[in-house]
């Protein structure tokens, strides 16, 4: 449209003003000439000096710290709305209108002005744990006092005993974009996961080995499955591990629990002891009864031999017997009387010459038995 329009394409009646800035021509009139660009920029200056303390045409130093605390108050706006740090320990993730983009490690990064491009920057070194069945509360001294949640660490096992477990699950970021964008609250997902995996590996155990040799070997089974399950989920978190601070019988029974254990051991501890004794009888009785039948059978092996050979014996002396009869039965009894006699004390006297004048009543025996160290001595002497 020519400067010289006066109607501005209105169609105004009466001269009226034109031009895109609605007003009247330099020096007021209402001509058809455009307005002087010139004129406004330097009206604009003066009332910007007369803003910041000026007086006339020049600036007095007020209007020189208003303009340098502008100026930095831009520079200040412009790096939070085209800049961000991300610090070792973070990733930032970059949005543009809602979209994920790019992710961007250390350093500094440029991007567009909200609401074009929006970033989060997420900590991704720090490990962040949740307590399941307990909650550690800080006073205001400084020191820290734990309560029991009940309902969090009362669990059914699977000999259909309850037993209170209290553990601490602790885990870091895997995957920046999945932990911001899958899950809604990473916090509570975690514990809401890891109840629910204790109490499946709970039921499946009996309580004696979850209060003393298997806690850590569920410790490590229950990690296992938080994790797969949070996979499953595109959750992007790590279980970096989890910690069974207590497991024991509930409060209430206690005591009778450990009565129980008690006389369990006492039970365990008498098998053993009967098992002992078995193992060492056993063997004993075995070997005995062994030692019996091997006696036996050597017996049974001696006598038949014996017996075999009295019987050749008996053969070869009936041979001879019939070959030569009165020499041989007299044989025989002399070989008779030598075993009678042979371990017997005796004294054989001739009943030809001199033996008629032999004492009937005389010890004969006493003669042949050995003198006593006393009457030999007295004897060696004289």
């Amino acid at each position: 449209m020519p400067w010289s329009n006066q109607t501005g394409g209105g169609g105004r009646k009466g001269g009226g003003n034109g031009g895109p800035w609605g007003g009247q021509g330099p020096g007021g009139s209402g001509g058809g000439q455009p307005p002087d660009l010139e004129d406004m920029l330097k009206r604009s200056q003066d009332k910007m000096k007369r803003a910041m303390g000026g007086s006339g045409g020049g600036g007095g130093f007020p209007g020189v710290l208003m303009f340098l605390i502008f100026a930095i108050g831009a520079l200040v706006v412009a790096w939070y709305a085209f800049f961000f740090q991300v610090q070792p320990s973070q990733q930032g993730i970059v949005l543009r209108f809602g979209e994920h983009v790019r992710s961007e490690r250390e350093g500094l990064h440029f991007r567009y002005p909200y609401p074009i491009e929006q970033v989060y920057l997420v900590d991704i070194t720090t490990n962040r744990s949740v307590e399941l069945g307990i909650r550690t509360i800080d006073s205001y001294r400084g020191q820290s006092t734990e309560q029991d949640v009940p309902e969090e660490s009362l669990m059914l096992t699977g000999d259909e005993n309850i037993v209170d477990i209290d553990f601490v699950v602790q885990w870091n970021i895997k995957k920046v974009d999945d932990y911001l964008f899958n899950i809604q609250n990473p916090d509570s997902t975690v514990k809401e996961v890891a109840e629910s995996v204790m109490r499946e590996v709970v039921g499946k155990s009996s309580i004696a080995p979850l209060l003393t040799k298997e806690r850590e070997k569920t410790a490590k089974e229950v990690s296992a499955l938080v994790q797969k399950t949070l996979d499953s989920y595109g959750a992007g978190i790590r279980i970096t591990g989890v910690q069974m601070k207590k497991a024991d019988p509930p409060g209430k029974v206690i005591d009778a629990f450990r009565d129980v254990q008690a006389a369990k051991a006492d039970q365990e501890r008498l098998q053993n002891e009967a098992n002992a004794y078995f193992n060492r009888i056993v063997p004993e009785a075995r070997g005995a009864a062994e030692r019996i039948l091997q006696a036996a059978q050597g017996y049974r092996d001696q006598t038949i031999a014996q017996a075999t050979g009295e019987a050749a014996r008996f053969e070869k002396i009936y041979d001879e017997y019939r070959k030569a009869p009165e020499v041989t039965r007299k044989r025989m009894f002399l070989e008779t009387m030598e075993r009678v006699f042979k371990d017997t004390d005796k004294i054989i006297l001739d009943g030809g010459k001199g033996g008629s004048g032999v004492v009937p009543y005389l010890p004969l025996n006493e003669l042949t038995k050995p003198r006593t160290g006393t009457t030999s001595t007295q004897a060696g002497g004289q």
